[in-house]
């Protein structure tokens, strides 16, 4: 007889059964993400037919013009998850201010950050796109919780992961017990474990960065592009370039493949650019329990003071060697 694959809701429910005192709610909470990820898959695979590509005519509080598609995204986990009961907080790269849930708590003692759809200058050319999401506990029972609440360091974090929609779409996420990954069997609609405890190359052969921007960064950081590109290394040969434009989809591949994915902070802008509770954190956590790296270019992620929710960072991730040559290069030791 043929074994079927486990479930994303049996992995859950068996990792649940390991936790003595667990209540079901933290397991609840991974399962709706996974709702999320059906309901938006479900609207890009019709992108195309219905009109909901281009643009709102708004721009969100990061400046950027609003997709429709990131609009429709950012409404799925609000509506999932404002009526769930397990999230007191929820706040995303899209809205200005947190959605505060005083009616679902002391219940629910979760807080949700996340990035509802990562890569969306892809939506209008049907390429690669993502979602990611980072889990915090919310543990005070004096009061509900505040934007002030959701300000905190990387380290934390409960659970991280990400959707990406491309030729499947797939769920990747870390308790901080090793990173799955579950593709979804649209025939039955169900995600199915495909990568149990994945590991990431101490070294890759590629990466991933806007290199349009090349001019814009610091001196270290011009030389280490410059050294992936020549073939004095090892390996004998440079490194190749992939760069789709959705930060998930690099990093995926990074994850499975080895390499490295830069966003570094330019000289005019050294604070860089991605959002570090919305998109560094959570892929931080989810890089390095894989046995991976993820800094600034001087620091490590996860150690990055968080002051404020819309914070930006740069970001260096990928394999552990390549992140420490990045380094290296960019603090003028190489």
């Amino acid at each position: 007889m043929r074994q079927f694959p486990t479930t994303l809701s049996q992995f859950i429910i068996r990792s649940q059964a390991s936790h003595a005192g667990a209540t079901g709610e933290f397991s609840s909470l991974l399962t709706q993400i996974g709702l999320v990820g059906k309901l938006i898959s479900q609207d890009l695979r019709r992108a195309g037919l219905i009109n909901i590509l281009g643009t709102t005519g708004e721009t969100n509080v990061q400046g950027e013009t609003v997709k429709k598609l990131d609009a429709i995204a950012n409404d799925d986990f609000v509506k999932v998850f404002q009526s769930s009961g397990h999230v007191c907080a929820l706040a995303s790269e899209e809205m200005e201010q947190p959605i505060l849930l005083p009616k679902n708590w002391p219940h629910g003692k979760y807080m949700l950050l996340f990035d509802p759809l990562d890569g969306s200058s892809n939506t209008d050319n049907n390429m690669p796109l993502g979602a990611i999401f980072s889990v915090l506990r919310y543990a005070r029972t004096d009061q509900s919780p505040t934007e002030a609440d959701l300000i905190r360091p990387g380290t934390e974090q409960i659970a991280a992961g990400y959707l990406l929609y491309g030729s499947s779409t797939m769920l990747v996420y870390t308790v901080g017990q090793g990173v799955y990954g579950f593709t979804l069997d649209p025939d039955i609609g169900e995600y199915l474990l495909s990568h149990e405890r994945i590991k990431i190359l101490d070294k890759g052969k590629v990466y991933a960065a806007n290199e349009g921007n090349y001019n814009k960064w610091s001196e270290g950081t011009r030389k280490y592009f410059d050294w992936l590109k020549v073939s004095d290394k090892p390996t004998g040969r440079p490194y190749s370039a992939r760069y789709s434009g959705c930060l998930v989809a690099d990093v995926h591949r990074l994850l499975l493949g080895g390499g490295i994915y830069l966003y570094p902070g330019e000289v005019d802008k050294p604070e860089g650019k991605l959002r570090l509770l919305y998109e560094a954190n959570p892929l931080a956590f989810i890089i390095e329990q894989a046995g991976g790296k993820a800094s600034t270019g001087t620091t490590r992620i996860l150690d990055v003071e968080a002051k404020k929710l819309h914070q930006r960072v740069a970001l260096i991730i990928g394999s552990r060697f390549d992140v420490e040559q990045a380094e290296a290069h960019m603090q003028g030791r190489a």
